[in-house]
C-alpha cells in the first residue's frame, strides 16, 4: 500500500482538484483506492458526491478503528472509496496533542484498511500543524502544487525549510506547478527559478489555468471523467504516469 498526501501550506494552489483527478486516473487504472478528505471543509467529498460522515468525529478518527473502516463510502467509481470529511477535523491538532506519538497516530489510523487498498491518498488542509507533521511521517509521497507567483515560491521555501529542520526526508516531496498561464512571463520566469533551485523535488508535468477544473464544482466530478479530451485532463494524466514511477506502483 502506498501512501500520497495532497498537501499546500498555502490555500487556493488546486489541491483538492489534484486529489480528486489522481484518484480517478489510479482507480481507472485498476487500482484500489481509499481518498480521505482530511480537509474539514469537504470539498473532495463535495466532488464525489458524498455527505460528510456523522459517525467519526472528534477522537474517533485516531482511536476507534472499527468506526473509521465503517466511515469509508462508495463513489459512482469502480474501485475508488471516499472517507468524507466533516467539520470536526478542524479540531484534528487539538485532539493529536493530547496524543502520545502525534506523529505516528495518522500512520496507524491508516493501517486499518491496508489490505483493501493499493494506494491511500490524502487530501490535506493548507497549514503546517500537528497533522502535517502525522501527514508527512505517515506519507511515502508528499504531492504539493505551486503556483508560479512569488508568494507560492516563498511558502514552498517555508515547506523545504520545515521538512529540514524536523529532519524529514526532502525526496518525500514532489511539487508541480499548478493553475499555470503561459501568457504571463513572471510565471515562466518563475518556474525556470524554481526548477532550477529545486531539480529533485519538481515534476516535469504542470497543471494549466483552465475553466474545465473550475467546472468541476458544476459537474461534481473530476475533470477526467467531465471534460475528458480538454487540457487539464491530459496534464492531470502526465501527473498521475510520474507520480506512478514516483512512488514505484506496479
Amino acid at each position: 500500500m502506498k501512501i500520497i498526501a495532497c498537501y499546500s501550506n498555502k490555500g487556493g494552489v488546486g489541491k483538492t482538484a489534484t486529489s480528486v483527478n489522481l484518484a480517478y486516473a489510479l482507480a481507472e487504472a485498476g487500482k484500489r483506492v481509499l481518498l480521505c478528505d482530511l480537509d474539514p471543509q469537504g470539498a473532495s467529498s463535495f466532488y464525489f458526491r458524498v455527505k460528510p460522515s456523522r459517525k467519526l468525529t472528534d477522537e474517533q478518527f485516531f482511536k476507534d478503528e472499527d468506526r473509521f473502516v465503517k466511515s469509508i463510502r462508495g463513489s459512482n467509481y469502480d474501485d475508488l472509496d471516499i472517507l468524507p470529511a466533516n467539520m470536526s477535523f478542524r479540531n484534528f491538532d487539538v485532539f493529536l496533542s493530547r496524543m502520545k506519538n502525534s506523529r505516528s497516530r495518522l500512520k496507524k489510523s491508516l493501517k486499518a484498511v491496508k489490505k483493501d487498498y493499493d494506494v491511500i491518498l490524502l487530501d490535506c488542509p493548507p497549514n503546517i500543524s500537528t497533522l502535517s507533521e502525522s501527514v508527512f511521517k505517515a506519507s511515502d509521497v508528499v504531492l504539493v502544487p505551486v503556483i508560479p507567483t512569488t508568494l507560492s515560491q516563498r511558502t514552498f521555501e517555508q515547506l523545504v525549510d520545515f521538512f529540514k529542520a524536523n529532519d524529514i526526508p526532502l525526496k518525500k516531496l514532489a511539487a508541480f506547478f499548478s493553475m499555470v498561464q503561459n501568457v504571463k512571463s513572471l510565471h515562466g520566469e518563475l518556474m525556470d527559478e524554481m526548477t532550477s533551485q529545486y531539480k529533485k523535488q519538481f515534476l516535469s508535468a504542470y497543471v494549466p489555468f483552465t475553466s474545465d477544473v473550475e467546472r468541476m464544482g458544476v459537474h461534481r466530478a473530476p475533470v477526467l471523467a467531465s471534460a475528458p479530451g480538454c487540457a487539464a485532463s491530459k496534464a492531470y494524466q502526465d501527473l498521475y504516469r510520474e507520480m506512478r514511477k514516483k512512488v514505484a506502483l506496479k
